[in-house]
């Protein structure tokens, strides 16, 4: 039995990262072999360059992050309510996160921007989420983006002044409530330069919930229930990426996203299969990996499937001791923090 405990660290809260770096590639890099034999390393993102090799390949999640945070008011009372986009029903209709719940009720009708942006309250969950019906003039992805916001986690507590910034410089579709945070570290500059010295940029989408923050609340971590995400890997994709493995190419994932999509469509020797759909592929020690040989990632909240997923790759003894070590050495943790190499 794997229990979820095995996988709590104590953090410093001071080391929990509140705003990004001035500099995206700037931040520090924990390299962390695969190899139990090899020690840890510490470097910057931007040496990425001389770490990789000439024929290995990123694959890095497009997906683009709504401003899914929307605030306004009851029509009928003018009492504030919270809504959180969640999953796009139809062109006008989507599941969404109330707050406070228990005072939207079907029927309801709720006002963010007068005349250009409105919702009706169609159905009531069973998980407590609400299924509405936005009305509106012209695009929406317009609209939303004058009327939202950013939908940060809930353990940075400062304004971001940036938006820009908790997207990737290669974001391009809309579906995500969160940030693929380990590309936040890529500038073009630095992709343009491993291009030049060879390796394959691949990119796939991964859609990210907010199910990424929901706790593993089980103490035997195999009950726990992954949420379900959309993903989408192109045929061009998946043939650029088979044709990297076959030339002798390492397949490193640019975070857990990217992972979780790749292991999700590989055969058992690998090879990649071209598909779109929604995975609930939880990883946990014990899981073997059939796709990738490496994972750029960040440091991850203590008994989180994110940790859990980092330590069926390099081993929970050793991604217990990497944390210790870059608690020790101050790195900076979680969404806008310094980045981790497993290879």
């Amino acid at each position: 039995m794997i229990m979820k405990q095995d996988f709590h660290y104590d953090l410093p809260e001071h080391l929990i990262a509140q705003h990004p770096l001035a500099q995206r590639d700037g931040s520090r890099l924990l390299v962390l072999p695969r190899s139990a034999e090899m020690a840890t390393s510490h470097r910057l993102f931007a040496d990425m360059p001389q770490i990789l090799r000439p024929g290995d390949c990123l694959v890095m999640n497009n997906t683009k992050v709504m401003p899914a945070r929307l605030l306004g008011v009851r029509r009928d009372s003018g009492a504030a309510v919270e809504l959180l986009l969640l999953q796009k029903k139809s062109a006008t209709t989507w599941e969404v996160i109330v707050r406070p719940g228990r005072r939207v009720r079907v029927g309801h009708s709720l006002d963010f921007i007068p005349g250009e942006l409105s919702a009706d309250v169609l159905a009531v969950l069973t998980n407590g989420n609400r299924i509405v019906r936005f009305n509106f003039n012209g695009i929406w992805e317009t609209i939303l983006d004058r009327a939202g916001v950013m939908p940060l986690p809930p353990y940075i507590h400062e304004q971001l002044t940036d938006p820009s910034r908790y997207q990737t410089v290669y974001a391009r579709h809309d579906g995500s409530a969160a940030a693929p945070t380990a590309g936040l570290h890529f500038t073009m500059n630095l992709i343009e330069l491993l291009q030049e010295m060879g390796v394959i940029i691949v990119e796939l989408t991964l859609h990210i919930g907010l199910g990424t923050f929901r706790p593993v609340k089980h103490d035997n971590i195999q009950d726990h229930i992954m949420h379900a995400e959309y993903y989408h890997l192109s045929e061009e994709a998946a043939d650029r990426i088979n044709a990297g493995r076959r030339s002798g190419g390492r397949i490193i994932a640019v975070g857990t996203t990217s992972c979780r999509v790749l292991e999700t469509l590989a055969e058992e020797d690998g090879e990649l299969k071209a598909g779109s759909g929604w995975t609930q592929i939880y990883i946990f020690p014990g899981y073997r990996f059939k796709a990738i040989d490496g994972l750029i990632t960040n440091f991850h909240l203590p008994e989180s499937t994110l940790i859990m997923l980092v330590s069926a790759l390099a081993g929970r003894e050793r991604v217990l001791a990497a944390y210790q070590e870059a608690i020790e050495l101050e790195y900076r943790f979680f969404s806008f923090g310094d980045a981790m190499l497993i290879i």
